[in-house]
């Protein structure tokens, strides 16, 4: 009797659901030695089905024993990229909004920066791309960024478009690290951030690859100013968008601050 292949919905979501994370996978590993190392992986696995299937006993014991210890192998070697994900899941889906944890733990946040500390974001970063000063700014999200922020020099400031240019004049002690704004203060200066992995365009400079580096590694949005160029590049979820006008930075800033303060004031 012939026997007919039934497909219910849930067999759909279940196929949709792992190319979903197959698909975020390589988004977060495509361009990093993790791509070779999981084609590598995947083509042992192939070889040890292979051997399998034609009952090579000793050579398939051999190899099953490392398969076996494979889900360990996989925790250490792709650390990085298991956090990098885990981070894209918070962020990205708002998981933290989702579950209301703010809210249970008493720890709710409220951005309170406003249009005028925008501009003057915008207006620094404009003023020291004509002198091609180079700079590096980082906006925390949801993030504490307690790590980055211990690595530099502490400070509570309100957001003024003289004092971040003090801040990465050529002559100052702090120019050569980042600056790292939560809400409408600027926390501390001359932070060290991690650096990515992610094979980049070779004229992008260690800023640009500091910036891309915190991205990936939180939910943080940030500004460099190239040194070389007078350039303003975004950097945001590990991706950077390069050579951006002031009107576009303010748009980006808009979207990702200003709109967000509103929806918590109401």
């Amino acid at each position: 009797m012939l026997t007919f292949i039934t497909i219910r919905f849930l067999d759909i979501l279940d196929i949709l659901l792992v190319a979903f994370l197959l698909f975020q996978l390589y988004r977060l590993i495509k361009g990093t030695v993790a791509f070779n190392i999981v084609i590598g992986l995947f083509s042992l696995y192939l070889f040890w089905l292979v051997v399998r299937a034609l009952n090579m006993e000793l050579l398939g014991s051999i190899m099953g024993q490392f398969i076996g210890v494979g889900v360990l192998a996989l925790i250490v070697v792709f650390h990085p990229e298991i956090r990098k994900f885990l981070v894209f899941i918070g962020t990205n889906y708002n998981v933290n909004k989702v579950l209301s944890l703010d809210k249970l733990f008493g720890t709710n946040k409220v951005k309170t920066i406003n249009q005028q500390q925008i501009d003057s974001l915008v207006d620094s970063c404009v003023a020291m791309g004509k002198t091609k000063t180079g700079a590096l700014i980082v906006i925390a999200g949801e993030s504490d960024l307690n790590e980055q922020i211990s690595s530099g020099e502490k400070i509570s400031a309100r957001i003024s478009s003289s004092l971040i240019r003090t801040i990465f004049f050529k002559n100052s002690p702090l120019h050569d690290g980042a600056i790292i704004i939560k809400g409408n203060k600027i926390v501390a200066a001359g932070c060290i951030l991690p650096l990515t992995k992610k094979a980049l365009d070779q004229a992008l400079g260690l800023r640009h690859r500091a910036a891309v580096g915190m991205t990936e590694n939180s939910d943080s949005l940030c500004i460099v100013v190239s040194e070389e160029r007078g350039s303003i590049s975004v950097s945001q979820h590990g991706e950077i968008k390069r050579r951006i006008s002031k009107e576009t930075l303010t748009e980006i800033l808009e979207k990702n601050l200003y709109e967000e303060n509103e929806a918590g004031e109401k």
